[in-house]
């Protein structure tokens, strides 16, 4: 697959075998290895991950909990970096993604599923040696969800949104695990929340994206189905989203404050969503929705885990 004129020419460094046999041998191919692993997206994975531990409310070891974020942090890592190498070709035709390492050649695919590896390797030895089981048995679903059954559905299926949001809404799960040994009905109330969110968030990227997805054969809802399918879509998800992340309250799981700031924030995700759509350019709504995602998410988990301390 050759990218389009549109992207441009992008300097290719051939690495040469002893780069392929010394990952860390440059500073460059370092910080190239780094970026493999999408910092931006295992930060925001580690901040659910960490929620899920807090909110268990249970006695933590500092430690333990800073061993467990590791052991998640690798596991996430590899993920990210099978995802690169088996969206290579793909990544060339995004303006988002097609100056990551693979494309502009400053790593050998060889060097990338070598680190991927590593990464699995240090992650799922750690967590079921030092941290628990299950925690591993966790990371391992979502590396091989993530990696075997959403990467490769991407190019076949719009459903392949909803397979990737189960690997996504896993990491609170492997915290509570990870300090618990187990799991109850509050984790999967995090899970549930987590797994809601990343529908319409994700739509809303593929939105203001969608000639990027189109390029590079990716089977996105505006491409396959419409943009107003993905209008509705999303609105719907934005309806489900305040069901599920009320429904802790609800249930006796979390505080009044929880289920009021739950509410709130819900009612105005789904306002903007509402009076968006009607008053604003399509790509322009789509990228407030997107933006307007993020800071609901920390909020409400931020609550959740404040109500249960």
């Amino acid at each position: 697959m050759t990218p389009p004129p549109e992207t441009g020419a992008l300097p290719v460094a051939s690495p040469s075998p002893s780069a392929a046999l010394l990952p860390f041998a440059s500073r460059a191919q370092l910080s190239a290895l780094v970026e493999l692993t999408k910092p931006s997206i295992t930060t925001l994975v580690m901040v659910t991950m960490v929620s899920g531990a807090l909110a268990a409310s249970v006695p933590i070891r500092t430690a333990h909990l800073a061993l467990a974020m590791f052991g998640t942090a690798c596991v996430v890592g590899a993920a990210n970096a099978f995802n690169m190498w088996m969206e290579r070709d793909s990544d060339a035709f995004m303006t988002r993604t097609r100056r990551r390492p693979l494309p502009t050649g400053r790593l050998s695919p060889e060097m990338v599923v070598g680190f991927g590896t590593l990464l699995a390797v240090v992650g799922l030895t750690l967590l079921a040696t030092s941290v628990s089981s299950l925690s591993a048995l966790l990371g391992w679903v979502a590396l091989c969800s993530y990696v075997l059954a959403y990467t490769p559905l991407k190019r076949v299926t719009t459903w392949s949104l909803h397979v990737g949001a189960v690997p996504g809404a896993v990491p609170p799960l492997m915290g509570w695990a990870a300090v618990t040994g187990s799991l109850s009905r509050e984790a999967f109330a995090l899970f549930a929340i987590l797994f809601v969110w990343q529908l319409p968030h994700f739509l809303a990227i593929a939105s203001f994206r969608a000639p990027e997805y189109e390029r590079a054969g990716l089977k996105v809802m505006p491409n396959v189905n419409g943009a107003a399918a993905t209008e509705r879509a999303i609105i719907f998800y934005s309806v489900l989203l305040g069901v599920v992340a009320v429904a802790p309250w609800a249930l006796g799981m979390a505080g009044l404050g929880y289920g009021l700031t739950a509410l709130v924030c819900s009612a105005i995700f789904l306002g903007l969503a509402l009076q968006g759509r009607r008053t604003l350019p399509g790509n322009r709504w789509a990228r407030r929705l997107f933006f307007a995602s993020m800071p609901y998410l920390v909020v409400v988990f931020a609550a959740f885990v404040a109500s249960r301390v």
